[in-house]
């Protein structure tokens, strides 16, 4: 590897008040509109590791998405925010509110949710939104109230006219559903209801996360208003050893098309998933299944696994995600938090933390058996100074740069196509762990057929870079393709987490090419492997490879001569968000 390292030394050197239905007293908190903290950002906006295109406020903290939606032709997004600094803090969440009509620009509104009921007075926490029948959208979020339960509350708009929703009101009922002793809930983990669904007999359904004990299991609640709800007597779904599921959702996905549902969509060609963000390891797992909705409960396929075992949105930095139905595109879009992976001080000091991946449309693969995702079509309107490269052979031990794209923020696309499959390391059958597994077998680990990619984010001398890679091994009756994000080079600084992430391709590269798309944006890096069927996001910070010192290389550090049959590469525009 020293010489592949010397080769690339050679060859080249990331509040006016809110309004809910209550006048709040002077002992509340005062919650600021956007537009005044622009001001005090401006510092901020300069960093070289603020997004130039994913979602983030212009300082603070952010987590969870809340309530994506589309009305009146406004997309919406709610989202977990700490008003008063960049940690997430007790007490102060809120719901910050932003609006676009593209998905990419983003205006900044007034915060949507705060607390200011009983029922929510120690936080208003994440929920989702539903578009009721008469085309009324609604909130269900989980509040905490003086007793420190974990409670469901309803907000509604207090002018259903308005397209950019900007007032909300709580019910007096609040809450409206609450952890009775006669349920057996656990109060402090009852929370994050789920868009709802309308069943045949004209009840609504929600789920709501929760554990008992390790068991973790969604519980279903029924109503007729969407005010009262009565909990049903088994939830829609549980695992045991799965721990806390947080953030749960449940959408139908069509087995033929990669057309989205309404969420309330049933029929014989629809499959369910449901998702659980496991608090235990804030992964975002899912499984595929079959939904009865007359005795509304949810079954995984056979092979589709509950917990650490099963299939995950994203193997990276990804979690607390929520989908809705785009009416306006038929699609079923993805929104998640992409939390930091520098350290609190770090994030104290530069006055913000956590930011939105870039909102992925979500479909069935025609296996059937996992999901595959892109994102939206829209970002694309931010390429600019388009680079094409020929096909041409890669050979082992080489690199070749990328000219004439700004590397700090941009998408890049790249195939490989592979003819000797001859040398291909045989995969031990101990190898199950695909992180393990590039972890051990990382960028600098010369294989036969891989590692090959991208360097991203990579400094002039190559002390920093962030590596996107395949290898591909020989498995017992097929080749098996590994794709890993190695963090391991990402920064100098010693305090980030630079953790390596990994998971193994659903592809036959003996008859299909190898595709990597990569989305990176000053700190972040949202990678799609085999047209999206798998993903993996990273948060980088480097110290060198920052602004107009970052590079951006395709890299063959296998023994075996790769192809690459595509390689188009664009700067990317910045988007105006907040």
């Amino acid at each position: 590897m020293a010489i592949f390292f010397m080769r690339l030394f050679f060859y080249f050197f990331v509040l006016h008040f809110g309004h809910g239905v209550f006048e709040l007293e002077a002992s509340h908190h005062v919650y600021h509109t956007f537009q005044n903290l622009e001001e005090s950002a401006v510092s901020a906006t300069s960093q070289p590791y603020r997004t130039g295109y994913h979602f983030q406020p212009p300082k603070n903290w952010m987590n969870d998405p809340n309530g994506p939606m589309i009305y009146k032709g406004i997309y919406h997004l709610f989202y977990q925010y700490n008003p008063k600094g960049a940690v997430k803090g007790k007490g102060s969440i809120v719901w910050a509110h932003s609006t676009s009509r593209d998905l990419v620009n983003w205006t900044p509104q007034k915060v949507a949710i705060y607390p200011s009921q009983p029922s929510d007075i120690d936080g208003t926490w994440s929920g989702s939104a539903t578009i009721l029948q008469d085309g009324t959208p609604a909130l269900l979020y989980t509040g905490i109230n003086p007793l420190h339960q974990q409670v469901q509350n309803l907000a509604l708009p207090k002018n259903s006219s308005d397209p950019y929703l900007l007032e909300w009101v709580k019910s007096p009922k609040n809450a409206v559903m609450a952890p009775a002793p006669e349920n057996q809930i656990n109060a402090s983990s009852f929370r994050d209801p789920t868009t709802a669904w309308l069943g045949v007999d004209g009840r609504w359904r929600v789920i709501i996360g929760s554990k008992i004990n390790r068991k973790g299991l969604a519980y279903l609640y029924r109503s007729k208003d969407f005010v009262h709800w009565i909990k049903a007597k088994r939830p829609l779904h549980s695992a045991k050893n799965t721990g806390m599921w947080e953030c749960v959702d449940f959408f139908p996905v069509s087995v033929n098309s990669p057309v989205g549902f309404d969420t309330s969509t049933l029929g014989p060609t629809v499959k369910h998933v449901l998702k659980a963000s496991l608090d235990d390891t804030k992964h975002d797992y899912y499984t595929i299944g079959e939904y009865d909705h007359a005795k509304d409960i949810y079954i995984p396929d056979e092979g589709s696994l509950d917990g650490d075992s099963g299939l995950r949105y994203d193997y990276g930095k990804f979690y607390a995600s929520k989908t809705f139905f785009d009416s306006a595109k038929n699609r079923r879009l993805l929104w998640a938090w992409l939390n930091e992976s520098s350290s609190v001080s770090d994030d104290i000091k530069k006055g913000w933390a956590g930011i939105q991946a870039i909102p992925r449309a979500v479909w069935l693969d025609k296996s059937g058996k996992q999901l595959v995702q892109w994102p939206i079509e829209e970002i694309e309107m931010l390429r600019t100074n388009p680079v094409h490269l020929p096909s041409q052979d890669l050979k082992g031990g080489s690199v070749l740069e990328v000219p004439s794209v700004t590397a700090a923020q941009a998408d890049v696309e790249i195939t490989f196509k592979l003819s000797n499959f001859r040398k291909a390391e045989v995969l031990d059958p101990s190898w199950t762990n695909p992180q393990l597994l590039c972890s051990q077998k990382g960028t600098s680990v010369r294989g036969s057929l891989g590692p090959f990619g991208l360097l991203v984010l990579a400094s002039k001398g190559m002390q920093e870079y962030t590596s996107v890679f395949f290898r591909i091994f020989k498995g017992q009756n097929k080749h098996v393709v590994l794709m890993c994000s190695d963090q391991s080079r990402s920064s100098l600084n010693p305090d980030n987490d630079k953790t390596t992430y990994g998971t193994f391709v659903d592809v036959d590269p003996v008859h299909k090419q190898l595709s990597l798309r990569s989305l990176i944006d000053r700190s972040v890096v949202e990678s799609f492997g085999g047209q999206g069927k798998s993903c993996i996001s990273a948060r980088v910070y480097p110290t060198l490879a920052i602004n107009k010192a970052a590079h951006l290389y395709a890299f063959n550090n296998g023994s075996e001569s790769v192809t690459i049959t595509r390689l188009s590469a664009w700067s990317m525009k910045k988007a105006h968000i907040n």
